[in-house]
């Protein structure tokens, strides 16, 4: 395995995200990456260019302060550590063309694009946080939804993280709810209800789509209300609040559940 260390001054997302796109054309490499954010001191350096020293690595850094830069090449040459500068050269070349010299300073695209980048962190997140995916990362949640199969929890996750929220949702599906539930805060945790009839007819919309029939229960009357009843029980024990979304449009259910998250 290939250790690659990417050094940055800010959060070091631009030179990730460089450096991957480069790795797609590599796909059968097997390689480790490390992001050291935040370097604004040569003995962070030292650290750094040490541990690719001893796992024979690599580095590729965007540091954008000239004598970080610097040392950084200088303490890499006297290893014997290749360090490629993902951004020297073009801020470079346009200082010539722009006739100006760079800020140097860390982290002003982020301040700069602050609000979309943060959008765009929200959605990674609820993304990658779909259907009870991930709980050791339920804690840097906005908000979690919780709720029966069908209740609505994707759409509404989607919508709230495009306005900048990160968002789990969890299904409760029979059986114990997760433990990780009744760890976290619990104004952070909201139940989505929705109508019996209302589910019933998104779950059988499901199976028509689908052109399976699921399990039993899944479209059993009965037993849906079983379920609704059980997830009330949950949210009860938890001390979550619920949301009932019934014949509700999605900006409507996410500003009733942004409230009750006391968002």
């Amino acid at each position: 395995m290939t250790s690659i260390f990417i050094v940055s001054g800010g959060t070091g997302f631009s030179g990730e995200q460089l450096l991957r796109t480069a790795l797609a054309q590599f796909p059968i490499a097997d390689v480790e990456i490390a992001v050291i954010a935040g370097v604004r001191r040569p003995e962070q350096l030292e650290s750094v260019v040490a541990q690719a020293a001893a796992t024979n690595g690599l580095i590729a850094h965007t540091l954008v302060d000239v004598d970080l830069r610097l040392t950084l090449d200088r303490l890499a040459r006297d290893r014997g550590v290749l360090a490629v500068d993902l951004i020297g050269p073009l801020l470079a070349q346009l200082q010539v063309v722009l006739g100006t010299d760079p800020a140097g300073q860390p982290g002003l695209y982020r301040e700069q694009n602050r609000e979309a980048l943060e959008r765009t962190e929200a959605i990674d997140y609820t993304l990658a946080h779909d259907d009870g995916r991930h709980p050791e990362g339920w804690r840097q949640a906005d908000i979690v939804l919780i709720g029966v199969s069908r209740v609505g929890k994707t759409p509404i996750s989607l919508y709230l993280a495009s306005l900048g929220w990160k968002v789990a949702n969890v299904p409760l599906v029979g059986g114990e709810p997760p433990p990780e539930l009744f760890r976290l805060y619990r104004r952070r945790v909201v139940g989505l209800t929705i109508d019996p009839d209302q589910l019933l007819v998104h779950r059988r919309w499901r199976e028509r789509r689908l052109k399976v029939s699921l399990s039993g229960s899944y479209s059993n009357p009965l037993k849906l209300r079983e379920e609704l009843e059980a997830a009330r029980r949950v949210c009860l024990q938890g001390g979550f609040a619920v949301v009932d979304i019934t014949n509700k449009p999605v900006e409507v259910s996410a500003k009733e559940i942004l409230e009750a998250a006391g968002r």
